[in-house]
């Protein structure tokens, strides 16, 4: 576990739309919960169960090494990822971006993000 000024370093080198490449490191409710990754650093990522595709055997497996994009991080020690494989992206990702984040803002520092967005 990180200290919250360890995860506040950390997160200070993070952008929204940044990209990571990280390894699945356990899927534990497929369909259910969503992925956990490992992205090198102290804290981990999570990808949301809403960002993957509906049939869960369309998940990454643990152990499947991918690109992830920063999708969020607030004071909480994760970092929020988006898959940027579409075969790993929910099938109506762009209308569905679209409805829930229009005008979502990239290249913004996360810590930044929340007074931003």
């Amino acid at each position: 576990m990180v200290g919250a000024e360890e995860w506040i370093q950390a997160r200070r080198g993070l952008r929204l739309g940044q990209r990571l490449s990280g390894a699945v490191t356990a899927v534990p409710n497929p369909g259910a919960t969503g992925i956990f990754v490992d992205i090198g650093l102290p804290v981990g990522g999570f990808v949301d169960v809403l960002l993957l595709p509906s049939a869960a055997e369309r998940w990454p497996t643990v152990g499947t090494v991918a690109e992830f994009e920063v999708w969020w991080a607030d004071t909480r020690p994760q970092v929020r990822l988006k898959p940027v494989e579409r075969q790993f992206l929910r099938e109506d990702f762009d209308e569905w971006l679209a409805r829930w984040r229009p005008g979502w803002p990239e290249n913004v520092p996360v810590d930044q993000a929340w007074s931003e967005a």
